[in-house]
């Protein structure tokens, strides 16, 4: 069986959230696993000086979520390839139709 996986969120910047009254990531974002002390695609975050959002699901920063994603500017094509562009509940952006024999 898989171990399902749940990514936070590392970013560059920060900012400030009024209504929430927390600090939501800001700049470029990244997946982070907690307990590592790197992101999925291999950034030091200590090194890279990367904020640490663990309360931040990696799906609420993504441009399409709506969430947290006021302040990202960018999102690390190689940690969304791991960890996914879409939410949970998301299903394959391509399907076959008519495979060939």
């Amino acid at each position: 069986m898989a171990r399902t996986r749940h990514y936070a969120v590392a970013a560059t910047g920060r900012w400030w959230d009024e209504d929430d009254g927390r600090w939501l990531p800001a700049g470029e974002a990244h997946a982070w696993e907690q307990g590592m002390n790197q992101t999925v695609c291999g950034l030091s975050l200590h090194r890279s000086q990367l904020f640490r959002f663990p309360g931040v699901e990696w799906a609420d920063i993504l441009p399409e979520s709506g969430g947290a994603a006021d302040s990202v500017r960018r999102v690390c094509p190689r940690c969304a390839a791991v960890a996914g562009r879409r939410g949970r509940s998301a299903h394959r952006a391509w399907e076959r139709i008519d495979p060939r024999p």
